[in-house]
């Protein structure tokens, strides 16, 4: 899909990769953005207004742990915007320690929101398709035992995303589904990471990890914007140290009642 001249919902675009993902959209000649946020950040918004003149860039709050919050917002921003072309779901928390708020905010705020923007979108029903990209995350691939929490969040948003890439779906809503799954990333969720673990004694494999090689979340947010303009319906993309992959998850069973 082309960005010039569209309409984009960045759920989370006051997140590390989210406001690095934002610039990208922007420069890449996106008409209307919506970010939707916990808070508004009220420094990064008069940057990109002064940075990104020719395009409209909004605010509205948004509790991803609400479904009614979600709802209002998105009832929101299509009254303003009239239309949305790309959704992007990147609100994400990691800590280990809050179960709930974790799965509240990392998944189950996610599939809220999805859900309540396909009918938008819906080509079936009026609206224009379009792309809808649910970030996920390595860890979202197969088991990392520092964050058991988060990655079993992180694995719920990448088979939720890829069910909804079937071509049933795609039929039927004309909408892209894609996953963004980043590697490491220059982050306040690296940065701080050993003290989100759930158990303190893994605290020093923690550091390990946060002192391992990443990449800038300017880097990661250039290649989101390659695999949103180039991505393929219900594929994974890892996104880790500057290089894009596509990801072949092997399938393990097929039901009966699906064979031809």
């Amino acid at each position: 899909m082309e960005l010039k001249g569209k309409n984009v919902i960045y759920s989370g675009g006051f997140g590390g990769i989210g406001q690095a993902g934002v610039k990208e959209l922007l420069k890449s000649g996106s008409k209307y953005l919506t970010i939707f946020d916990v808070d508004e950040n009220k420094e990064a918004m008069t940057e990109f207004k002064k940075s990104y003149p020719g395009a409209t860039i909004d605010f509205i709050p948004v509790d991803m742990r609400k479904k009614e919050s979600i709802t209002a917002a998105f009832k929101s921003a299509v009254k303003k915007m009239g239309h949305f072309d790309v959704l992007v779901n990147g609100c994400g928390i990691m800590r280990d320690s809050e179960v709930d708020p974790t799965i509240e905010i990392n998944l189950l705020g996610l599939m809220h929101s999805t859900l309540i923007a396909l009918p938008y979108m819906d080509k079936s029903s009026g609206g224009r398709g379009g792309t809808i990209v649910n970030i996920s995350s390595v860890v979202g691939l197969e088991p990392f035992s520092l964050c058991p929490v988060y990655v079993a969040s992180k694995h719920g948003v990448t088979t939720f995303t890829r069910c909804l890439g079937d071509k049933i779906y795609y039929d039927r809503f004309g909408v892209n589904m894609i996953t963004i799954c980043p590697g490491l990333t220059d982050t306040n969720l690296i940065n701080n990471f050993p003290s989100r673990c759930i158990f303190k004694f893994t605290e020093q494999q923690a550091i390990a990890l946060a002192n391992a090689k990443h990449q800038s979340a300017e880097v990661c947010a250039k290649n989101m914007i390659k695999v949103i303009e180039t991505g393929k319906n219900g594929a994974v993309y890892m996104l880790d140290l500057g290089n894009i992959k596509e990801i072949t998850i092997p399938k393990w069973h097929q039901p009966t009642f699906l064979e031809h």
